[in-house]
């Protein structure tokens, strides 16, 4: 991918523009109703909505770095690339239902595989990050420890 320095590092293309939007839309979507369904892990998806709109929206990056919900989380990647203990077992937990769920379709063995090594993969990335201490609103039990 280019990048056009003239444009705050978005992508120079519209169309790379465009999917870098639709992408960070769709993220933080998906982040903000982590906050109301545990099932749902809100960091990753705000994370990637940071990302994506620093590639095709600038401004929006920067209304979600200052934000009070979601601006700690992406401050806290940005300055350690640390995730909170909870959402790491939330992550953990959501592939190995998903791989469960797999299982109990019987897919085929080799998309098994498949899905084993890319769960496996994401799990070691998850694992190897330093703990964070992010609270969201609705966190209770982060907020009654004062963490």
């Amino acid at each position: 991918m280019i990048l056009n320095r003239q444009t705050g590092g978005q992508s120079g293309s519209k169309i790379l523009r465009g999917f870098w939007f639709i992408t960070g839309a769709l993220a933080l979507l998906a982040g903000a109703i982590g906050i109301f369904l545990p099932v749902i892990p809100t960091t990753p998806f705000v994370i990637l909505a940071a990302f994506a709109f620093g590639k095709s929206a600038p401004k929006l990056q920067a209304k979600l770095e200052a934000n009070k919900t979601f601006g700690p989380i992406i401050a806290q990647w940005k300055q350690s690339g640390a995730i909170a203990p909870r959402y790491k077992i939330m992550a953990l937990a959501m592939m190995a239902a998903a791989f469960g769920l797999s299982l109990y379709a019987g897919l085929a063995a080799y998309i098994l595989i498949i899905q084993a090594v890319c769960l496996s993969c994401a799990a070691l990335f998850i694992l190897t990050r330093p703990n964070g201490t992010a609270v969201l609103p609705g966190d209770r039990a982060a907020e009654s420890t004062g963490k």
